[in-house]
């Protein structure tokens, strides 16, 4: 049996014993050419440093040959030994051949530790030798996009597209319609989804269709291929949650509220579903189970504020004072200082006639909404009843400089002082 059919049975067995083994055996019996497929084959099989161990040897027998330099180096950056890595990649000499191939590793390696400029230089170094090259062109491409530099590498995907559909793996319509979505250009990625979608269709490749649709305002398309996701893919979360949002925005709130239902049967802990849940349901006018949505949703996240608050401003809404007070109490507690919730606890406070908790929140309160003219405005007037006249003042000449023309407020002053 070949030695290369009894590494592959060791592979797929996991007999890592018997790999060793064959190691040795390769090392002392075969061709240098056959040390070096069996080292490709143990990589991509996973085994990564038996794989480097196979050319390290090679490495040892040649020296010089720069190739073996890269791929082991590549490797060594994948098993954490990246000092060594470097100190192949760097010793790779400028004349030959294959320095361009080692500039990409050394970028991949900067890349990889987030240190982005360096990684630029490298590769731009590689492009000032082989400036046609589209695989370093590409690999720009590639770090400015993770840079965030959308528009630059837009330019890059386009020239490579004018040649090319696809590169190292990558089509580069996907990729385009990716960065154009990156970027906020929805408009110019919906083309670029659509032409990927006739190569491929994924739940991936549809919802991303669906979402910069959905960006671009283009509702009706969002929901067919929300549901073609659906079809393709029933437990695609994410799509329950978008779908709804769009039939929201068709004004269409009956399927909006069927749509998210339907995600909940799919995911009983996403608590954005709730949220969304309760709020349709409050369009709907079904208060109760919009109740219980907002609170499902708050005991799967108690830090979580938008429901807390659609929660309160629903109690609020339906004069429950004592439930916004039992909510906002509970909070407080905890030592959250959610201040948003605070207008709602003074005026519910104020309505149960405890007036000194209604002083205490509208105080807390305060700092956070003295620009809101309403909150001022229901502050000073809860001062006035209180007999806290020298504290309405300062409140009344704040109101007048939110609202200089409001007479109202400037007549107030007048009387106060």
């Amino acid at each position: 049996m070949e030695i290369s059919q009894k590494f592959i049975e060791a592979i797929e067995a996991g007999d890592l014993q018997t790999v060793q083994s064959l190691i040795e055996t390769l090392q002392l019996s075969s061709e240098p050419e056959a040390q070096y497929e069996i080292a490709n084959m143990l990589i991509q099989a996973g085994y990564l440093k038996e794989g480097e161990q196979v050319l390290e040897y090679l490495q040892f027998l040649f020296p010089e040959e720069a190739q073996l330099k890269i791929d082991r180096a590549q490797v060594l950056m994948e098993i954490d030994e990246e000092d060594e890595a470097l100190l192949l990649l760097t010793s790779i000499e400028e004349h030959t051949d294959e320095y361009p191939q080692a500039l990409l590793s050394l970028a991949d390696y900067y890349q990889m530790q987030g240190l982005y400029e360096a990684a630029e230089q490298k590769i731009n170094q590689a492009l000032i030798l082989l400036p046609d090259e589209s695989v370093l062109i590409f690999a720009k491409a590639e770090l400015l996009l993770e840079m965030g530099k959308y528009l630059e590498a837009i330019r890059l995907y386009e020239n490579l597209k004018e040649h090319t559909e696809e590169i190292a793996g990558v089509r580069l319509s996907e990729r385009l319609a990716e960065v154009y979505s990156a970027g906020a250009a929805y408009e110019h990625a919906i083309p670029y989804y659509e032409e990927s979608l006739t190569h491929q269709v994924t739940p991936d490749l549809l919802f991303g269709l669906a979402y910069a649709a959905f960006q671009a305002k283009e509702y009706d398309l969002s929901v067919r291929k929300l549901n073609e996701v659906k079809t393709l893919d029933p437990d695609y979360f994410s799509a329950h949650l978008l779908l709804s949002q769009a039939y929201s925005m068709l004004d269409d709130h009956e399927q909006a509220y069927e749509a998210i239902l339907e995600g909940l049967t799919r995911d009983e802990y996403d608590k954005e579903l709730y949220l969304f849940a309760g709020k349709m349901a409050l369009k709907m006018g079904i208060t109760t189970d919009a109740e219980q949505h907002l609170r499902q949703a708050i005991v799967l996240d108690p830090e979580y504020m938008e429901a807390t608050l659609s929660l309160v401003s629903f109690l609020h809404a339906a004069e429950r004072d004592q439930d916004v007070i039992e909510l906002v109490e509970m909070i407080s507690s905890n030592q959250d200082d959610w201040s948003a919730l605070y207008p709602f606890a003074a005026e519910a406070y104020a309505k149960e006639e405890n007036f000194e908790r209604a002083y205490a929140f509208y105080s807390l309160a305060y700092t956070d909404h003295k620009e809101d003219t309403i909150f001022m405005e229901k502050f000073v007037y809860f001062l006035l009843e209180e007999g806290k006249r020298d504290e309405a003042l300062e409140i009344g000449k704040q109101l007048l400089y939110l609202e200089p023309n409001e007479e109202r407020w400037q007549d107030l002053i007048e009387s106060l002082s």
